[in-house]
């Protein structure tokens, strides 16, 4: 059994991205948490759909029947305003609670910067000069996020991790239909449709019906 830290920037990024890992990990008997590390500002985004999100987190955490569901308060959109240290510092906790030895990141090329910040935050407490170290990290794509950037200007998600997910791609859609405010209709990249879409191109790429993707960041064996 390994004990599994997938790292969210936002609510239902856990679920676009490795959702599909997420439920297999579960369904191996591995632990799996996961931290959303920010929260929407209530002026920005408006307090009752703040609520709202957080209340589709928690049944999505509940639905999938996670190990541990982790909440951090950093600003959404607006962590390159925040001071490194203190992102490090909140991400450091988590990895003190959890020990993760596999760890999932957001794609360090992602069009959000929240995305890139949480990447390096992640990757700076992943250090394997630390004594908690995960021995596994993965990077996923997130729909909306690592395909609208501008490769090869930016770094492209180029994976070379494939994981089936042909028993759990029906779960995970599920999951993801229960963040109802943060899907758009087809054919928006934020839809169900444009999900089973990815999955299974990532899926006949390597002769599966159904598959997620990642790059293999680091693997200590």
């Amino acid at each position: 059994m390994s004990t599994v830290l997938v790292v969210a920037p936002h609510p239902d990024d856990e679920v676009l991205g490795p959702g599909g890992a997420i439920i297999r990990h579960l369904a191996d008997g591995d632990a799996v948490h996961v931290v959303i590390c920010t929260r929407g500002d209530a002026a920005r985004f408006g307090a009752e759909q703040v609520e709202r999100v957080q209340a589709e987190a928690r049944a999505v955490h509940e639905f999938l029947g996670l190990t541990g569901s982790l909440f951090l308060t950093l600003p959404a959109a607006r962590l390159d305003a925040v001071e490194g240290a203190d992102i490090n510092a909140a991400l450091a906790n988590v990895f003190e609670q959890v020990r993760p030895e596999v760890l999932y990141l957001p794609h360090a090329g992602d069009i959000h910067s929240d995305h890139r910040i949480i990447f390096q935050a992640a990757m700076v407490c992943a250090r394997p000069a630390g004594r908690l170290h995960p021995k596994r990290i993965l990077s996923y794509e997130t729909v909306s996020e690592t395909h609208w950037y501008a490769p090869p200007v930016t770094p492209a998600f180029v994976p070379n991790v494939y994981l089936d997910i042909s028993a759990h791609i029906e779960k995970k859609l599920e999951a993801c239909a229960l963040y109802a405010s943060q899907l758009r209709p087809a054919p928006n990249q934020r839809s169900i449709e444009a999900l089973r879409a990815l999955s299974v191109t990532r899926g006949h790429t390597v002769g599966l019906l159904h598959a997620e993707a990642f790059i293999l960041v680091r693997e200590v064996d």
